[in-house]
């Protein structure tokens, strides 16, 4: 895989920050595309921004690697609404047990889009974050979901696509001793600092585990697999 392409599907939150650098590891090019779907935690798409810079600057070995990023427009998203991530409807459960920070239909959306740009790039290779270890149930981030998309990308775009989800068996703890391993402690202070993961785009509150709320349900993930891997460390 070392001169092929791939393109991440990148939000600038700790789970993508981390597959682009395993991913820089990997692909002789990797290009990141992001979205704007009415996210409330807009934050996220100058989070992108910053997390590249700062990745490139601290690696310089990765950044020849590091290609061009796109933001698609996927605001449909937002205008079907229904959701807590799309509106500032406070956070809750939904009746099928589902939290309401479900937006459905996005990574599949995410993934067509996606898909579309890298047959457009040369990009044979798409990487993203799922995982279906530390998460609140979305059914769009389990394996057997991205299996089948897989399939049903390369069928209807007659492509060979290979989806890569380095993070689909791993928790939060595992995910931050990843992060570790693929670029030390100048790799864990760049996603503390620069990446974002808070549905409720909180950037003023600064804890051990990087910027959030500390409250709404990425936050209590991120903060709970930051404990949990500094535990095993100690």
């Amino acid at each position: 895989m070392g001169s092929e392409a791939a393109l991440l599907l990148f939000s600038g939150g700790q789970d993508s920050a981390t597959c682009l650098a395993w991913a820089l590891q990997r692909f002789g090019r990797v290009e990141t595309v992001g979205f704007s779907y009415g996210q409330r935690h807009h934050v996220e798409l100058q989070a992108r921004q910053r997390v590249r810079t700062a990745l490139s600057e601290a690696f310089p070995d990765w950044a020849p690697r590091l290609g061009q990023d796109r933001v698609l427009n996927l605001d449909l998203l937002g205008d079907l609404g229904g959701n807590s991530l799309t509106s500032t409807a406070a956070i809750s459960e939904r009746p099928d047990g589902l939290p309401d920070t479900f937006v459905p239909g996005r990574n599949l959306l995410f993934f067509t889009a996606a898909a579309a740009l890298a047959a457009q790039r040369g990009c044979r290779h798409l990487v993203a974050g799922v995982c279906e270890t530390d998460y609140s149930g979305y059914p769009d981030c389990r394996d057997d979901t991205i299996k089948a998309m897989q399939v049903a990308l390369n069928l209807g775009m007659n492509e060979r696509f290979v989806i890569h989800t380095p993070l689909m068996w791993r928790d939060k703890a595992e995910t931050w001793q990843l992060a570790h391993a693929l670029g030390g402690d100048a790799l864990i202070d760049l996603m503390l600092e620069e990446s974002h993961s808070c549905y409720l785009g909180e950037r003023q509150q600064r804890h051990p585990w990087g910027y959030g709320c500390g409250t709404c349900p990425a936050c209590e993930l991120r903060a709970a697999g930051w404990q949990r891997w500094r535990d095993e460390l100690a």
